[in-house]
């Protein structure tokens, strides 16, 4: 199911944020793009900034209507930045890409963890890790753009109980990567995906940065051009 939420003042109108911009160039670049971009996609609910965000990061204004949105899963993110709960990703150039500023979350990779489990289960070492962080999973924010068996343990550890706070899954490729994708979206639990086999990392990080940019935005660490 989709949904849609807004507040008053979190659509980004004539003024724009973006915590990465830390020089006037790059501010101007990111400024043009997402002016563009706005135009393209519309600017009127928080879904429509992750949609532009998520257009700009792969160069193609055809990836916002591919995106999915589930159990107002920006608000859920918001809160979950709140509560300083970790953001868990699936392999280290997600981790790498997620903004470090605007939040006091940590934020993990999980092919740091879990290399006995994969050795063991004969099972991808991002799946592992996944199992082995299983006890911080709870309220967490996941964040997986690479790796469709990831999801899929993912999912299958949510089939059994498990509620983070927010999933974001965009895994990229021709072999379970859509469906995969389709798994998360039957669940009732706050989650940002797309439809097919495009996603991947630029995709996963655009919607978690803008996430942490309405964060910091509503906490008053942000502003045009900080």
């Amino acid at each position: 199911m989709r949904e849609e939420s807004s507040r008053p003042g979190d659509t980004t109108g004539n003024t724009y944020t973006d915590l990465a911009a830390v020089t006037p160039e790059a501010y101007a670049i990111a400024s043009t793009s997402r002016n563009l971009a706005r135009e393209m996609v519309g600017d009127a609910t928080l879904e429509d900034r992750i949609r532009q965000r998520c257009s700009v990061a792969v160069g193609d204004f055809a990836m916002a209507d591919l995106m999915r949105f589930s159990g107002d899963p920006v608000e859920a993110g918001v809160a979950a930045l709140k509560m300083r709960a970790p953001i868990i990703t699936d392999i280290r150039m997600v981790q790498t890409g997620i903004l470090k500023r605007g939040h006091s979350s940590e934020v993990l990779c999980a092919l740091d963890y879990g290399e006995d489990i994969a050795q063991q289960r004969g099972i991808t070492r991002t799946s592992a890790g996944f199992f082995a962080l299983r006890d911080r999973l709870e309220g967490s924010v996941v964040v997986i753009g690479n790796a469709p068996s990831a999801l899929l343990g993912v999912c299958d550890m949510v089939r059994e109980g498990l509620r983070p706070a927010l999933i974001i899954g965009t895994p990229v490729g021709f072999v379970n990567a859509a469906e995969s994708k389709e798994v998360l979206r039957e669940f009732d639990l706050p989650s940002i995906s797309n439809v097919g086999t495009r996603g991947g990392t630029p995709v996963a990080v655009a919607a978690m940065n803008e996430i942490i940019t309405i964060f910091a935005e509503r906490a008053g660490h942000a502003g045009p051009g900080y």
